[in-house]
């Protein structure tokens, strides 16, 4: 079986994509389209990652800018939830209880 090098047109249009998706999810401020973007940069990353593992040439400071970015995506993923979270029990406080309440028994 041959395997061929992908051209440096293609291996730069990779990073070009990987990149792009990347900044898109960093920079979208849409609340409701962040987690959409984040997923689609992994999903560039990861494909770009397993791209340079095959490659037999050193593209370790790739590599390094993939791994970067991907710590980057985790770490905004989870302000995100935690953002969510916080969100949802500001809400759940904040709504007034209707009808029959629960009394404490005393001790």
């Amino acid at each position: 079986m041959i395997t061929r090098k992908p051209s440096s047109s293609t291996s730069s249009n990779a990073v070009q994509n990987w990149r792009e998706v990347y900044v898109a999810a960093l920079f979208e401020t849409d609340q409701q389209k962040l987690p959409l973007r984040i997923a689609e940069a992994e999903r560039a990353l990861m494909t770009r990652a397993a791209e340079l593992f095959a490659l037999s040439e050193d593209n370790s400071e790739q590599g390094k800018a993939v791994d970067d970015a991907l710590y980057a995506l985790r770490a905004l993923s989870r302000c995100l939830e935690l953002k969510t979270r916080e969100f949802k029990l500001g809400l759940e406080h904040s709504v007034p209880v209707t009808g029959n309440k629960r009394q404490r028994a005393s001790h």
